[in-house]
């Protein structure tokens, strides 16, 4: 589960706050006593802290990030920071990992990079011709007729 900060909410979400008696269980509570997830990591946009919690024994415990990433092995993926563009905005994202720390691209940087590879292959086919063809007009001008070797 990953929660944005609002400032409003922030003690609440930290589990700094806890419920007061005849109100709703607040949401830290909700993950870790009732819905018990595994990973709790928490994110404030405006200071760009990301702080995580992994539930052991039946509550939260701060996690520790290894090489600025936070791995979660049982789903064979960590999760970390990543300053760069989305969308247009440039910032400091959140962005999944593997474990070894490979960033894991988002469909569009899929397809980006698809056609990148794409387009670097066309330019060797090309290139490839061009030393095809300069090549059969050299063995012309020897004598030798390259359609014929074939």
């Amino acid at each position: 589960m990953v929660e944005l900060l609002s400032p409003g909410t922030e003690d609440e979400d930290l589990g700094n706050k806890p419920s007061k008696i005849n109100q709703p269980p607040s949401k830290w509570e909700v993950y870790q006593n009732i819905l018990r997830i595994p990973y709790y990591i928490v994110f404030n946009r405006y200071t760009n802290e990301l702080q995580a919690f992994q539930l052991v024994g039946g509550h939260y415990e701060p996690m520790t990030f290894t090489d600025g990433r936070l791995p979660m092995p049982e789903i064979s993926l960590s999760l970390g920071l990543w300053q760069g563009s989305f969308r247009s905005i440039e910032k400091l994202w959140l962005r999944w990992f593997t474990l070894e720390g490979e960033m894991i691209p988002e469909p569009t940087e899929e397809t980006a990079a698809a056609n990148e590879r794409a387009r670097i292959a066309e330019q060797e086919a090309e290139k490839a011709k061009r030393k095809s063809e300069q090549l059969a007009e050299r063995l012309r001008q020897l004598g030798v007729n390259p359609d014929e070797l074939s």
